[in-house]
């Protein structure tokens, strides 16, 4: 009976403990002293409860209510922020946000902030870009003025959040590249490199009149160009290039014009070849026809020998011209 009544106290005292931690963590006692010593009597153990069965932390609720209510932000319910903890939104942040809100001044109502920090946004970051600027710094960034030369410039843009904007407006990405956008239409404009040299605020000038800001999340305070640098002779670069480009054009062009010159010689050779043939063939006719002529009579032998003696005092001549050609040349 002794051991048993041992066992039975060892378990009683196994399931108090047990009881105890699972009391406290349904029952947050602490908690709720501490949200009644700080004057939110709005906060009852059934609340409690009922958020540990609706798997809501409730140190994740009350503790950022507690901030609000010392704050004196104290018209927004337990309930709502219970309902943006189940939403996936982040209750700590967004009292913080609005602590900082009121303490700048800045008009951030309870419904905007969540709608900020559920959209994705980091609201108490937001607020404090609206207190404090923040400096983006774009890449370099070239463009060519219109004498050819290549002009390197970094601008430094200032801005600070929008509070109204945040929700639906463009990012930092957004304002670097209508920065960007603007230094390369400035640039391009400029009739010389030299102009931009001289008056390099002329691109924050030109930039800032282009509103560059608007549908964005952020509103520009100033841009500052921080610095501005000579690149290449992009003009020159690109006449050298055509010049090449018209050398090769010009060189294909005579090459065509001398194959088909070349084509044209060798067709006139072929040509004179067939001329010769047909030369060649006609002599070859000629005995037959002389013969054809005796053989009918419509040429006497008489006729034959004459034709004979012309042809052969022909031959001659040629032979004597020929013989002639090489001593004119010499006496030359």
């Amino acid at each position: 009976m002794g051991e048993l009544g041992g066992v039975l106290a060892v378990l009683l005292i196994f399931a108090c403990i047990v009881g105890f931690f699972v009391i406290s963590y349904f029952v947050p006692v602490g908690l709720w002293i501490s949200a009644i010593a700080s004057g939110l009597k709005s906060v009852g153990i059934a609340k409690l409860i009922a958020m540990r069965f609706r798997k809501v932390n409730p140190y994740d609720i009350v503790t950022p209510a507690i901030m609000l209510h010392k704050a004196g932000i104290r018209n927004i319910p337990i309930d709502a922020l219970e309902s943006h903890y189940l939403a996936g939104g982040r209750v700590g942040n967004v009292a913080a946000a609005l602590i900082a809100a009121q303490k700048a001044g800045i008009d951030l109502h309870f419904e905007k902030a969540t709608a900020i920090d559920l959209a994705g946004r980091d609201v108490r970051d937001a607020v404090s870009l609206c207190v404090k600027p923040k400096v983006i710094n774009t890449p370099l960034v070239a463009a060519m003025a219109k004498n050819g030369i290549q002009v390197k410039a970094i601008a430094r843009v200032t801005v600070k959040a929008d509070i109204n904007k945040l929700i639906g407006g463009a990012t930092e990405e957004t304002i670097l590249a209508r920065v960007g956008e603007g230094i390369v239409t400035t640039i391009g404009s400029a009739e010389s490199h030299e102009e931009i040299l001289e008056n390099p605020d002329k691109i924050s000038k030109t930039i800032q009149d282009k509103g560059l800001d608007a549908n964005t999340a952020f509103e520009i305070l100033s841009i500052d160009i921080a610095d501005v640098d000579i690149g290449e002779n992009i003009g020159a670069k690109l006449q050298i290039d055509q010049s090449e480009a018209d050398m090769k054009i010009a060189r294909a062009k005579a090459a065509e014009r001398r194959a088909m010159a070349e084509a044209k010689e060798q067709e006139m050779k072929a040509y004179e070849q067939e001329m010769k043939a047909k030369l060649v063939e006609s002599e070859a006719a000629v005995p037959q026809a002389i013969a054809d002529a005796l053989k009918d009579g419509n040429m006497g032998i008489l006729d034959y020998y004459t034709l004979k003696n012309i042809s052969s005092d022909t031959e001659m001549r040629k032979s004597f011209s020929a013989m002639a050609e090489p001593n004119k040349k010499i006496t030359r």
